[in-house]
């Protein structure tokens, strides 16, 4: 996200009327509904972490300890367990 001087793109109208709410301070303005993007859309995150819980799950289903999986990715063993779970329900 990258900020902009409300001077450069607003009118001086709904400039002044917003400084009478908001003067001097950070304002957030969000996304419109329709034009919101959903996580990982922009980055490949979603495909990493796909792709890291099928690794994941395949050495779970070689035999590797939920132990030893958990210390390999720096996860809980509950989340190791959950993601084990989410996998296992959707391939049924």
């Amino acid at each position: 996200m990258s900020y902009m001087k409300a001077a450069d793109v607003l009118p001086k109208e709904l400039l002044d009327k917003i400084q009478d709410y908001v003067d001097g301070e950070y304002l957030y303005i969000p996304r419109k509904e329709n034009s919101r993007k959903s996580w990982g859309e922009n980055t490949d995150a979603k495909k990493e972490i796909y792709l890291r819980n099928m690794e994941i799950y395949e050495k779970y289903m070689a035999e590797m300890p939920v132990s030893r999986l958990s210390e390999i990715y720096y996860l809980s063993p509950k989340s190791i367990q959950k993601i084990i779970a989410d996998i296992k329900r959707k391939s049924q």
